[in-house]
């Protein structure tokens, strides 16, 4: 019973590892379109604000609220990413995709614009609520 659970545990602990990597590809490869002049304005546009979010080191939910801190990693991340990769070109996409194979070996860069951002949108939160309670 238990090498039963424990080989099904690698091979679920296997798959999530392939979507991330995969999850990684197509973000740089959504980097790599952004700056090509073939693809679309609005793709660009779309395109760019999913990448600085997905690298930007603060989230739009926080990771420590139960449950909603990882809805966005989990679900609206992928979502975004399929929606955009809809918005440009395939022939495009595949070309990127190849690029993008190498582009994180040093590491996650990160996105300080789209962080910047983040936090402005908390502070106005956290003073809009703070304004209402007083």
């Amino acid at each position: 019973m238990d090498n039963k659970l424990n080989k099904k545990f690698k091979t679920w602990f296997s798959t999530i590892k392939q979507i991330v990597k995969k999850i990684k590809k197509e973000i740089g490869a959504l980097y790599l379109a952004s700056k090509r002049p073939d693809v679309p304005f609005y793709a660009k546009l779309i395109s760019i604000l999913v990448v600085g979010y997905s690298l930007s080191p603060i989230d739009l939910i926080p990771d420590f609220i139960p449950i909603l801190g990882y809805l966005d990693d989990l679900i609206l991340l992928p979502l975004a990413i399929a929606f955009v990769i809809k918005l440009i070109p395939s022939d495009i996409m595949n070309e990127c995709r190849q690029q993008s194979e190498y582009i994180f070996n040093e590491g996650k860069p990160k996105n300080w614009v789209a962080g910047g951002i983040i936090i402005c949108i908390w502070i106005i939160i956290t003073s809009y609520i703070l304004i209402k309670i007083i």
